[in-house]
């Protein structure tokens, strides 16, 4: 059975910065492409950033993506928070994961899903 454990979210003043981390469990990690996307009250889910099994780190500022193969964990660091990144962040993995940069993303697209984590940029 497939966990996923995402951590890192909650409150952050604008300007500031955040680390998210998310674990997956009971899959092979390094196979699967793995992602970021966020999900605003009323609004669609849409992507941020996605990262193949060949890669370490991708940067589209202000977001970083990375992962670890050996701690099975993918990583998204925020960079110069505004109040449009107030949002519920998920991280997913699927062997074809794709994610373009706002794009809206169907539940289906990815096998498997976080919880879901809260992002709020306040002062």
């Amino acid at each position: 059975q497939v966990q996923v454990e995402e951590s890192g979210g909650g409150l952050v003043q604008p300007g500031g910065s955040l680390n998210l981390s998310c674990t997956f469990s009971g899959l092979t990690f390094r196979d699967y492409t793995v992602g970021w996307f966020r999900q605003s009250p009323g609004k669609e889910r849409k992507g941020i950033l996605c990262i193949n099994r060949y890669a370490s780190q991708i940067e589209r500022v202000p977001f970083t993506i990375s992962r670890d193969n050996v701690r099975n964990t993918v990583y998204l660091q925020i960079r110069d928070l505004v109040s449009a990144d107030t949002a519920m962040y998920f991280c997913a993995a699927g062997p074809g994961l794709k994610c373009s940069w706002g794009s809206s993303v169907a539940i289906e697209d990815a096998s498997y899903w976080g919880q879901g984590i809260q992002v709020t940029v306040s002062s």
